[in-house]
């Protein structure tokens, strides 16, 4: 059920299209839905944002996964107000079970962990689908790099289980057509090298060729350094960097390592004086929010566009 409020006044409650067996393919798996989930759970930041952006905050029983990393931006305070937090970092089993879940919307070390406790098929025997993030499928089979259409599949497969298709795909067609003009008008030069440091100061935890930095970098007209990489989010070593000497370093920022301490450490290290980024001061900030999949894709491709050529 979902209200629409109608002018200033009249608020209607009106139930979504019903479902007849929808097939969704969820990593190398076809998951049946009867009908839409009523009592879903979303694992952090940037998979709740998506879930929002749907419409499907009453679908949903509460979220996991972000106080114990992330914090949470007042754009998205806002919109999970009425929902719990049932777990600070990766839910248990018993968690999704004591809050009755139906549905899960997590991805392989976004909620889940091969081997681990809470799978598809650990929560199947308590009535508990689960839907893996697109980008996270690299995990367990062979991918393609990491795209924007790996966010738009996640947005459109989650329209059809929830029973909004025409909502979904509305919002991906406006991402596409934002995408399209922005591109077009973009002034770029020769790709830019570029580093994306999340964290780490005896080595470094980067995005390599399956993780979403790689296609945001790659819109906005740079290359990662590390895009041979046959990783999604995994450690690499300083002489790696060094090696490749990056123009421009994206920093990831969450968690109690501010942006700032970060970029601290790189500028004052000696190991990287004579890295081109750090020799010209060339530093963009991306929110967690931003650099894994989700709704603020395009706005984070445009901040680094921003930062590559406007100077």
């Amino acid at each position: 059920m979902r209200s629409l409020l109608l002018g200033s006044a009249l608020c209607l409650t009106v139930a979504g299209p019903a479902l007849a067996d929808i097939d969704v393919q969820s990593c190398d798996r076809t998951v049946t839905f009867d009908a839409p989930p009523e009592r879903a759970v979303s694992n952090d930041v940037n998979l709740t944002e998506m879930m929002l952006v749907l419409g499907l905050a009453d679908r949903m029983v509460g979220y996991t996964g972000i106080s114990g990393w992330k914090t949470l931006d007042e754009e998205m305070r806002a919109g999970i107000a009425e929902l719990p937090e049932l777990s600070a970092k990766y839910p248990s089993k018993e968690v999704l079970i004591g809050a009755d879940a139906d549905f899960f919307f997590a991805g392989w070390n976004y909620g889940m962990r091969v081997g681990g406790e809470v799978t598809p098929e650990t929560l199947e025997p308590f009535g508990i689908k689960v839907y893996e993030l697109t980008e996270s499928c690299t995990h367990i089979m062979d991918k393609n790099w990491a795209s924007l259409e790996d966010m738009y599949n996640d947005l459109l497969n989650l329209g059809l289980i929830f029973g909004v298709p025409d909502d979904a795909a509305a919002l991906v067609d406006g991402y596409r057509a934002d995408l399209a003009e922005f591109t077009a008008n973009l002034e770029t030069g020769d790709p830019l090298r570029v580093f994306v440091y999340d964290s780490g100061e005896d080595t470094p935890f980067t995005a390599g060729r399956y993780a979403m930095p790689t296609a945001l970098i790659e819109a906005a007209g740079g290359t990662n350094i590390m895009e041979d990489f046959e990783k999604s989010w995994e450690t690499v070593t300083w002489e790696e960097v060094v090696e490749r000497n990056p123009e421009v370093i994206v920093i990831v920022n969450y968690g109690e390592v501010t942006a700032e301490q970060k970029r601290d450490f790189m500028k004052s290290n000696p190991a990287f004086a004579d890295l081109d980024a750090i020799k010209n001061d060339r530093f963009v900030t991306l929110d967690y929010v931003e650099a894994t999949p989700g709704p603020r894709n395009i706005r984070a491709i445009k901040t680094l566009a921003d930062a590559f050529w406007s100077q």
